[in-house]
């Protein structure tokens, strides 16, 4: 990864798979919850509709909401219910483990939502870096290995080992990391370079989601309402 240009736009960091999830959670609920508004009797359109208010922000929230956006002077980190901004001088870490979190020099420590850590995609990572460190032993003996078909050939048995080398022993370009590791990667190197420029100091700010906590504490004390006195 390259430092972006004092003028490129931020790099945004988004988890696929929760925006996948997020939008079909948000079609189950509202084509659901539609259907019960248009032909529900009694109290279930209003159960309906609280739990709309309720569930929609909510889901959307913990899905569609989260975003890591990196540029050349602070890292904001959109979670469901906070946002956080991080001039990169305040920065003192960004750790990987089960979870992927930025440290502040103060201490605090603030998860990042669109960066989901997958144990199963590291697994896959570290088999294919095993497999491309066989790979690339098995080049390496190759091309330093035996005469092939006998010593007194020379130089036909050293080609028969160059070409067996070159057949099998390629090793595929690219990361083998998992790509929430990589993408890890680049934010520390971008901390690495831009850490120290004076743009980049500052202080850390955070911001509660009022536009989407509102609505979610509307339609829970609405559903809790219609459910005590029925």
């Amino acid at each position: 990864m390259t430092t972006p240009p004092p003028d490129a736009k931020d790099l945004i960091y988004r988890s696929p798979m929760g925006l996948i999830g997020g939008v079909l959670l948000l079609g189950i609920a509202l084509w659901l919850g539609i259907d019960a508004l248009a032909s529900g009797h009694g109290r279930t359109p209003w159960l309906a509709l609280a739990g709309l208010i309720l569930v929609v922000p909510v889901v959307a929230a913990f899905t569609l909401r989260p975003a890591v956006f990196a540029g050349q002077d602070r890292l904001r980190v959109r979670n469901p219910f906070r946002v956080v901004v991080l001039p990169w001088g305040e920065i003192a870490s960004l750790r990987s483990g089960f979870s992927n979190e930025v440290v502040t020099k103060s201490g605090a420590k603030f998860q990042l939502w669109a960066v989901p850590v997958s144990l199963r995609a590291r697994k896959k990572a570290s088999r294919r870096e095993a497999r491309a460190a066989a790979e690339a032993a098995g080049a390496q003996r190759g091309r330093s290995g035996g005469l092939g078909f006998g010593g007194g050939l020379g130089g036909f048995g050293g080609g028969m080992g160059a070409g067996s080398a070159m057949r099998g022993g390629a090793v595929p370009g690219g990361s083998t990391r998992a790509e929430s590791d990589q993408i890890m990667a680049d934010l520390r190197e971008l901390l690495e370079n831009r850490e120290q420029a004076e743009s980049a100091q500052g202080e850390v700010t955070v911001r509660w989601a009022y536009e989407v906590i509102a609505p979610a504490v509307a339609g829970a004390v609405l559903l809790a309402i219609l459910l005590a006195t029925g």
